[in-house]
């Protein structure tokens, strides 16, 4: 039964709190810039824990001030927001659950932001102790993804596939860098860039704001798949072009464009596309020439390059290859002060981050992303994977460690490294604690006004098993013995670690431990944090490392737990994690009793060309390595109780993937659940919908695994 000490002063109790606060995420600063010089840093807030709409602010670091620069609602005067088509898929692409201001750019000094509301272009002051109320700048209808040029002169935007350009001063009609036609754009980053890079824009300033570098987008050769609304059959379906797995992707290519009225000289960025097809992220900055990372389609080679913006010749500055794929942290390559690459060298089991090509960081000292870089380099590393510190190295200090917070910390600098607006999430407390670090001084909290949970999770961590695997248990409040029922919650695979030291992870978990249930998570083989070894041991298989991993996780939590019934196992997940549990009930019925699986991958030649084929390889020559990851020849075997669940309108795992594993479950005369959610994603932000989602999976699991008292 659900305890009702957990839904006093909560309408719905925990789960639609859950749902109403997006996951606790609102009321929290987000989104920092810092100036260069540290005078001030800018964020985004919503103004409660349960109001979607957020708000631009500035905080100056002399004063200790925080100032509302733009509120959405002020702006449009209360009337809804109207999202071009453009900005619904970038946020889902970005899994952004808000609303309001959700995205800004700023010029060089963070003087000065852009943002766009409905569709519209805004310019904001962000400097004090000036104080001008924003301004609507012209644009034609649907713009989306402004950025101010480095000087603050123009903004750069995409609107209809094509970019375009607006003085700030509102004294000229906004004019076309570089005009898109048919499945031809400019400036957008394709799905994959997007989905699978963490690539989500297509052009970048000078740093004189005289010109960009521009991605040109043929979507052409991509296959066309639809989606549709059965519940509105007047509907027409909407297009998308998604590249699967072993076909053509988009043809992307670079060009350096001047930013003058009816268009100026351009010149394409040459490197060898035939080989390195995949433009994974381009900067330019003051520091140094612009900077390129370009891969191999088959994820074994990548190299970094340097742009002679004059010629549009390129110069390697690095290379990496691998027999399994390429890969490096987040936030790289970029540039320190002096022109001087940061890059990182796999080396010692551990990714190491290396300046000039120097490592400047020991083995051992997993480096996970680079947040900033001027006079030193800001950057997150673990020696444990559930604990994320912030770190910096400078040539002056060398190598510190900025924050003992033995939770999940982030942190964007100035750059010089002086002022640091710090983000930190722990076991102590709930969510996260937002500070403005300044060096000599104490840190000044940011308000936030994030809910507090009418949970309190209680997780007990361990390593399991010979590998030593990251392990969570969450037991029932106030539990004092007694066999309990098991729930595992794994994602398992590459990319997402579920398993840190940070209470807000565990909310969800401790609920339905409150249900009645023991709760297991644990990261296996190929999730983040271990090092490139142990993300490359799933490397041709995704299906029998990660299985492996939670049945020797289970039996591990139930030799430290004797409470765990090892006769009542259910397993749930979303995404890969969805796959992942079909595949535990499938594969491995003498060990799991039940699964809810949650928008499945059943069959990975209905997946992205850039995950699925960096980890199974080229369907056309591995058709092995598809054939053992893929849930549909398993179909037969299954005799567990199964729930699907899948939106009908995601546009990342389409719904093809439940509905041709229930088709084959079907045809086996095998009795299983299928859930469809009409108009969801992949992401279900929608209130009432997760809030019965999570009551509809701990009812499944009460039926499934004979919880008493409930039939």
């Amino acid at each position: 039964m659900v305890r009702e000490a957990h839904l006093k002063g909560v309408p719905g109790g925990f789960p639609r709190q859950y749902a109403r606060t997006r996951r606790f995420s609102l009321g929290v600063p987000r989104n920092f810039a810092v100036a260069p010089d540290g005078s001030r840093v800018a964020f985004l807030r919503s103004p409660a824990g349960d109001d979607p709409v957020n708000s631009l602010w500035a905080y100056d670091v002399e004063t200790g001030a925080e100032r509302e620069v733009a509120n959405p609602r002020d702006l449009l005067g209360g009337a809804p927001e109207d999202l071009p088509i453009a900005e619904r898929a970038w946020r889902e692409r970005s899994r952004e659950l808000a609303g309001g201001i959700v995205a800004y750019g700023v010029d060089r000094q963070v003087a000065n932001a852009a943002f766009c509301l409905g569709g519209e272009v805004w310019w904001a002051s962000l400097a004090h102790p000036q104080v001008e109320p924003p301004r609507r700048l012209s644009a034609p209808p649907g713009a989306f993804g402004p950025r101010p040029d480095p000087t603050g002169r123009l903004v750069a935007f995409c609107a209809g596939g094509c970019l375009h350009a607006v003085a700030t001063d509102g004294q000229a009609e906004p004019f076309v860098v570089a005009e898109g036609e048919g499945e031809v754009t400019w400036g957008l980053a394709e799905f994959i860039a997007a989905e699978e890079m963490g690539r989500t824009s297509g052009f970048w300033w000078s740093p004189d704001g005289t010109s960009l570098l521009v991605a040109r987008v043929d979507n052409s050769p991509v296959t066309t798949w639809w989606t549709a609304d059965p519940a509105s059959p007047g509907t027409k379906p909407q297009a998308h072009r998604y590249p699967v797995a072993g076909t053509a992707d988009a043809d992307v290519s670079l060009w350096h464009l001047e930013a003058v009225p009816g268009g100026g000289r351009r010149q394409q960025v040459l490197w060898d596309r035939n080989r390195f097809a995949y433009l994974v992220s381009v900067l330019w900055s003051a520091q140094g020439p612009p900077l390129l990372l370009v891969e191999q389609r088959d994820h074994k080679a990548c190299q970094v390059l340097s742009v002679d913006t004059t010629t549009g010749e390129t110069a390697e500055l690095a290379f990496a290859s691998d027999s399994a794929w390429v890969g490096w942290p987040a936030g790289l390559p970029t540039w320190m002060a002096g022109g001087r690459l940061v890059w990182a060298r796999r080396d010692e089991g551990t990714w190491r981050l290396e300046v000039a090509g120097e490592l400047v960081t020991p083995p051992g000292l997993q480096v996970r992303a680079v947040h900033s870089a001027g006079e030193q380099v800001t950057f997150t590393a673990s020696t444990e994977p559930e604990v994320v510190e912030v770190w910096c190295w400078s040539e002056r200090q060398g190598l510190r460690q900025l924050t003992r917070q033995a939770g999940v910390c982030t942190a964007v600098a100035s750059d010089d490294g002086r002022v640091r607006a710090v983000s930190s999430r722990t076991m102590r407390w709930h969510g996260a604690k937002v500070e403005v670090h300044v060096d000599g001084s104490g840190p000044r909290a940011l308000a936030s006004f994030a809910e507090v949970p009418v949970v309190e999770p209680v997780a007990h961590f361990l390593r399991a098993g010979p590998r030593g695997l990251s392990v969570a248990v969450l037991l029932p409040a106030g539990h004092e013995g007694g066999k309990l029922p098991v729930v595992m919650s794994p994602y398992g695979g590459p990319g997402h670690q579920r398993v840190l030291a940070a209470r807000s992870a565990w909310l969800e978990a401790q609920w339905t431990a409150d249900q009645g249930f023991a709760v297991v998570v644990a990261d296996g083989r190929g999730t983040p944090g271990r090092g490139p070894e142990w993300e490359r041991e799933v490397y041709g298989d995704l299906a029998g490392p990660v299985l492996e991993d939670q049945v020797e996780a289970l039996h591990a939590a139930a030799e430290v737990f004797d409470d765990l019934d090892l006769t009542r196992v259910g397993i749930e997940g979303w995404s890969f994690g969805g796959y992942l549990a079909a595949l535990a009930v499938l594969r491995r019925p003498d060990v799991f009793h039940a699964a809810v699986a949650g928008a499945p991958v059943t069959e990975w030649r209905l997946y992205d060309t850039y995950y699925t084929e960096r980890f199974l390889g080229h369907p056309g020559q591995r058709p092995e390595a598809y054939q053992r990851s893929s849930l549909l020849g398993l179909a037969a075997g299954l005799e567990r109780p199964l729930m699907l669940i899948h939106g009908l309108a995601d546009d990342n795992v389409f719904a093809a993937h439940t509905l041709q594993l229930s088709d084959a479950l079907f045809r086996a005369h095998r009795p299983h659940t299928v859930l469809p959610l009409t108009g969801v994603t992949h992401v279900t932000g929608e209130e009432a919908v997760a809030e019965a989602l999570a009551l509809a999976k701990v009812e499944f699991f009460r039926r499934a695994l004979s919880v008493p008292g409930h039939a």
